[in-house]
């Protein structure tokens, strides 16, 4: 699972946790586009549409409002060929059992991972 170690900045949500890619929608843009181009930002990763696979939760942020969480498979060539952004103090491929369990990943991600059909 494409990870990363979040900014420690302070007032920063969740400093220095481990974060998936990812963030707000602007203008008019669809889910899907907008993670689309967050994972463009964030890792260089220029993946289609059909790659992804979304799945909506009740947003952690903002009561009654979704957040969509993508899941995707990455080939070897586009791991190797990633381009960490400025977001963020470095990334790595973690096991989705070891993201689960490390005390730093984020809560409400581990629980929308858990409930993955």
């Amino acid at each position: 699972m494409l990870t990363y170690l979040r900014d420690n900045r302070p007032g920063l949500p969740f400093a220095s946790h481990w974060d998936l890619p990812g963030g707000g929608r602007e203008g008019h843009e669809t889910s899907i586009d907008c993670a689309r181009r967050e994972l463009t930002e964030e890792f260089g990763l220029h993946l289609p549409p059909t790659r992804l696979t979304g799945h909506v939760f009740p947003s952690h942020a903002a009561v009654g409002m979704v957040s969509w969480l993508f899941t995707g498979q990455l080939t070897a060539a586009e791991i190797a060929a990633i381009r960490f952004g400025n977001e963020g103090q470095e990334w790595q491929m973690m096991k989705v059992a070891d993201y689960l369990a490390h005390q730093r990943a984020i809560p409400h991600f581990c629980r929308w991972i858990a409930a993955l059909p």
